[in-house]
């Protein structure tokens, strides 16, 4: 079993009330907040026994994701041919005749910040190496001539050499993939748990419309509860968008249909949004026209066939819409 030594994990007030209150929740623990997983058997493994608790008692459970890797060992390299790049510039700067860098305390400082910057520390080996170079000018000015005396000049410069610590990159390569998950559910198994957090973005996706399609800020309101009732209301108006979607999209898979033709040119949609939905209907108007005593004349705009075609879908009379 692979240790894994945890200083503190994601788990916040929030997480410890929503438990007590009988609330299921999952997060994801921060890289930053965990120390990475440096083993062979680790990435054999997948996942760590489910007995691994945080700090605060809730349940730790570590996956391996083979495309996460490829992602991380990318974003490695990225960071270590970028140190390359910049160390390179600095070593030019230490050549230039006129260089600001004589002092190995400036140049060390400049190594650590740049390595820093690109967050590449402990995986580049940076060497900083004094040399003399020796110079020769006249003592006294004038044409010279057999005569004439030299004076040597020693100035120390400074040379730059660095090299990828391959080890320590290879050492860095055994995490990649690795992430934890804490919850404080203990009814489902690793799988369940990571197909409920792959939901995340749909749910986050859903939410994000308030602050998009609805804008729901800036709230020009003072009392709380007035607050609280017109998030209610902006609420069920995401509730119903979300079961306009699920009904269509079930309906669609019902009919074995892939696509509905719902953007603009006509081209195919396969995920249709209530957004679109609701796009589609903007143009029908309803108008009730009265004359004197005579009955109310009602005239609703003529319908197209894709609208006839989805109101087919959601089982509604394409001959009563807007009557």
């Amino acid at each position: 079993m692979t240790q894994v030594e945890l200083n503190s994990v994601c788990v916040d007030g929030a997480f410890r009330n929503c438990g007590s209150s009988g609330g299921k929740r999952l997060t994801f623990c921060p890289g930053g907040h965990f120390l990475p997983v440096r083993t062979a058997t680790a990435l054999a493994a997948r996942c760590c026994p489910e007995r691994d608790v945080t700090a605060e008692g809730f349940r730790l459970i570590w996956y391996h994701s083979t495309r996460k890797a490829e992602l991380d060992a990318a974003a490695r390299a990225r960071k270590i041919d970028r140190a390359l790049q910049r160390l390179g510039q600095l070593r030019r700067k230490l050549t230039s005749p006129r260089t600001r860098y004589r002092q190995t305390d400036k140049v060390q400082k400049a190594v650590e910040d740049t390595l820093r910057e690109c967050d590449a520390e402990g995986w580049i080996q940076v060497e900083i190496l004094p040399h003399e170079e020796e110079t020769y000018r006249q003592a006294k000015p004038g044409r010279p001539s057999t005569d004439t005396r030299y004076v040597r000049q020693v100035k120390t410069r400074l040379e730059l050499r660095y090299e990828i610590d391959i080890a320590r990159v290879s050492e860095a390569g055994t995490s990649d993939g690795l992430f934890p998950l804490v919850s404080n559910v203990t009814d489902l198994s690793p799988r369940e748990l990571l197909f409920a957090y792959k939901r995340q973005p749909t749910i986050e996706k859903r939410f994000s419309q308030l602050k998009t399609d609805f804008a729901v800020a800036p709230v020009y309101l003072k009392e709380v509860r007035r607050i609280q009732a017109l998030l209610c209301v902006y609420f069920f108006a995401l509730l119903i968008e979300a079961l306009l979607e699920r009904e269509l999209r079930l309906a669609m898979g019902r009919e074995e249909i892939g696509w509905l033709p719902m953007y603009p040119e006509g081209r195919p949609c396969r995920w249709p949004t209530a957004r679109r939905l609701i796009n589609l209907f903007e143009n029908v108007q309803r108008h009730v026209l009265t004359q004197g005593k005579r009955p109310p004349q009602l005239m609703v705009t003529e319908l197209s066939l894709l609208q006839r075609k989805l109101l087919k879908l959601f089982t509604l009379p394409a001959a009563n819409y807007g009557r």
